[in-house]
């Protein structure tokens, strides 16, 4: 057994092919795990695939969808299930929405928000369960971030819509728990992704400071005095669907370098 004990493992990874997803699928893939790994675009999906498939440990597929749209999530679902041979979990993970506050944001950004911070959620939930149902070691994980416990300036969509998958999280433990699917969240702070720099570009904009004066600012903010790694998340991951976490269920992990002041 590895060091997770998730050897040979069937997981989906959606949004994956940058930062967060890329990281996790990467941790995923070293310890042993099949991983579908998932992109809006095929150019995307086969570059990533290219990095992901030196590592030799697991095996990994690619799918392209947009999971924003009901359909092509409803796909992604199926044929990363066909291409594993069944699924044992689903973990969630999307791109980023526009940031902006919420007197720049327009009714349109909300109701594009909406559809991939909580529809595109739902649709892969419901269609994953059928697949789970199988498994001898169910589990979903859905990544979202601190700002639903401390709202962050300037992603007025994160600080709201986020906080849709926590009640979505607590209500499937709960519903799913005599199935034996567990349902947890992980809770990113700062993280060194693009999705980070594009933040820290928009902040140094705004208030007339260097991109670098922003990201050392960010970095003196943390306790531990850096941003984390998308491995960093990976490693929380593999945690929560490996047995290790068995009866862990209804959870939510902040790996945010202890930025968190709130209880």
């Amino acid at each position: 057994m590895g060091a997770f004990g998730i050897e040979g493992m069937k997981v989906l990874v959606t949004a994956s092919t940058k930062g967060i997803g890329f990281g996790i699928s990467k941790v995923l893939l070293e310890n042993g795990v099949n991983v579908v790994i998932n992109g809006r675009t095929q150019e995307n999906v086969s570059a990533s695939l290219e990095k992901l498939g030196r590592l030799g440990a697991g095996k990994v597929y690619g799918i392209a969808a947009d999971i924003t749209k009901r359909e092509e999530a409803v796909r992604l679902v199926k044929e990363a299930s066909q291409a594993l041979g069944g699924l044992d979990s689903l973990v969630y993970v999307t791109g980023p929405p526009k940031p902006g506050k919420f007197s720049e944001l327009s009714f349109q950004d909300w109701e594009a928000g909406v559809d991939l911070l909580i529809k595109s959620a739902l649709v892969l939930a419901k269609e994953s369960i059928t697949y789970l149902e199988k498994s001898e070691r169910p589990s979903m994980v859905f990544l979202t971030s601190v700002a639903v416990k401390e709202p962050i300036p300037n992603i007025a969509l994160s600080n709201v819509l986020r906080i849709s998958i926590h009640g979505l999280v607590k209500t499937l433990s709960r519903e799913l728990a005599a199935k034996g699917i567990r349902v947890n969240a992980v809770l990113p702070g700062h993280i060194e992704t693009e999705r980070a720099i594009q933040l820290a570009l928009d902040r140094a904009q705004r208030e007339g400071k260097s991109l670098d004066d922003v990201l050392r600012e960010t970095a003196r903010e943390i306790p531990l005095g850096r941003l984390g790694k998308p491995e960093e998340i990976g490693y929380a991951v593999a945690f929560l669907i490996s047995p290790f976490a068995s009866y862990i269920t209804g959870t939510f992990l902040p790996v945010d370098g202890g930025i968190l002041r709130s209880l």
